[in-house]
């Protein structure tokens, strides 16, 4: 649908303090944000749950929501999916996360850029119907296999990335590793960069040398000056401690603000004294930290006979210790986690219950950990409803942050550059 004129009225954005507001829109971009004082009738308004919506919202006076919960978009900062949806190609029998990595390597040469282009397409626009509108996914860089093999992710990415371009905002990180051959390393993060990567990712914590790929990998993103954005001590060993060189190193270089540390799950096994010394290095460093609730619960604690350790990192601790947390989906039925929709609103649920977040304050906390905190730290420019902003709107069938939560909202409807992009509306709502 073509961009044209919307106006809505009656949404309630709790981005903006949870009042009722009023939006308009033309030519994809928010003309009009006015706060209402009550629920306004207009002659004429079309209810959104109404069918007709996204096809006559163009004419009709107004769209009415009715007090539902409306957002700018979703925003899921770390996903793969370059890996999602190929469980049935790559299976996982104990569930384990080394034999994930085996299992996908032995398969990844044969796959075709056709194939992981189409599989990159087919995750997106399951998050988009879902209401994610930004994501981040890190790219496997399988050197091993040989250049043509490793561009074929590549260049897959960046075929996909036009394809969606309009409806989803995707960035791209290659996972790449520093410490054994630093030089050719450097010389390949340049080119991917130049390719259109947007910056550099990497699993430290797996390396022989971790301090040293976590020093050459910030010496060789602040060259570039791009973003870092690792996976960092995935792992049940409370002495796995990289987060801590990745603080120091982006305190070295002066990359405060633009580093992000993902898993963080030894922090869990550690005891609360020992954890506490590095999430307040986190917020010195303005290293920020990424959640993967679903994932970290499936394949973490394999190697326990009980008490069995959950793999969640420590949320709530790391939000008190003022490090902005976010939530993502990580792996999407794949050999590392069969399950999964993108549906930022299930993993913020998931993330509720796993980091014991059911406080009446906590919800608000959770929807904003898959809104604005991703969106800052992605390093959004022109997020949230506002005067002049894009128009991008996620609206639901919750009233409020707490039933957004408890429900998940079964319909969604979804604005992209104030274009209806997708619409779920199920009868079975209460």
């Amino acid at each position: 649908m073509p961009k044209g004129e919307l106006r809505f009225v009656n949404a309630r954005l709790p981005l903006s303090g949870g009042g009722l507001y009023e939006l308009a829109s033309e030519g994809g971009r928010w003309t009009v944000v006015r706060p209402q004082e009550e629920l306004l009738e207009v002659a004429g308004a079309i209810p959104i749950r109404d069918r007709r919506v996204v096809d006559v919202s163009a004419v009709a006076p107004a769209i009415d929501l009715e007090g539902r919960i409306a957002l700018p978009g979703f925003a899921d900062m770390h996903m793969h999916l370059d890996k999602a949806l190929t469980l049935p190609e790559v299976g996982n029998e104990s569930g384990t996360l080394l034999e994930a990595i085996a299992n996908y390597g032995g398969k990844i040469a044969g796959f075709s850029k056709a194939h992981i282009r189409e599989r990159i397409v087919r995750a997106a626009l399951l998050g988009l119907s879902h209401g994610t509108l930004y994501m981040r996914s890190h790219l496997d860089i399988a050197l091993q296999h040989g250049r043509e093999v490793m561009m074929r992710t590549v260049e897959a990415a960046l075929e996909a990335r036009e394809e969606l371009k309009g409806r989803v905002e995707l960035q791209f990180f290659p996972m790449l590793a520093f410490d054994e051959h630093p030089a050719e390393a450097a010389k390949l993060s340049e080119e991917l960069i130049g390719l259109g990567m947007d910056g550099l990712g990497g699993c430290p914590h797996l390396r022989e040398d971790p301090v040293s790929d976590v020093k050459l990998l910030f010496r060789q993103a602040a060259k570039l000056g791009v973003p870092v954005d690792l996976h960092t001590d995935e792992t049940d060993n409370p002495s796995m401690r990289t987060i801590e060189a990745i603080c120091r190193a982006a305190i070295a270089e002066g990359y405060q603000g633009k580093v992000t540390a993902g898993h963080l799950c030894s922090l869990a096994s550690m005891p609360k004294r020992e954890a506490e010394p590095l999430m307040a290095l986190m917020a010195e460093a303005g290293v920020g930290a990424v959640t993967l609730p679903a994932v970290n619960l499936y394949l973490q604690g394999r190697g326990d006979d009980g008490p069995f350790r959950r793999g969640v990192t420590r949320v709530k601790e790391l939000l008190e210790a003022g490090v902005k947390v976010a939530a993502g989906s990580d792996n999407i039925q794949d050999p590392f986690h069969p399950f999964g929709r993108g549906d930022l609103l299930h993993i913020g649920s998931v993330a509720a219950y796993a980091a014991h977040m059911g406080a009446p304050a906590d919800a608000g906390r959770i929807v904003r950990m898959i809104t604005e905190t991703p969106a800052a730290l992605i390093g959004l420019a022109e997020y949230g409803v506002k005067a002049g902003g894009p128009a991008n709107l996620v609206v639901t069938d919750a009233m409020s942050e707490t039933e957004l939560l408890l429900w998940e909202s079964p319909s969604r409807w979804v604005m992209a550059n104030g274009s209806w992009v997708s619409a779920q509306v199920r009868e079975s709502w209460l």
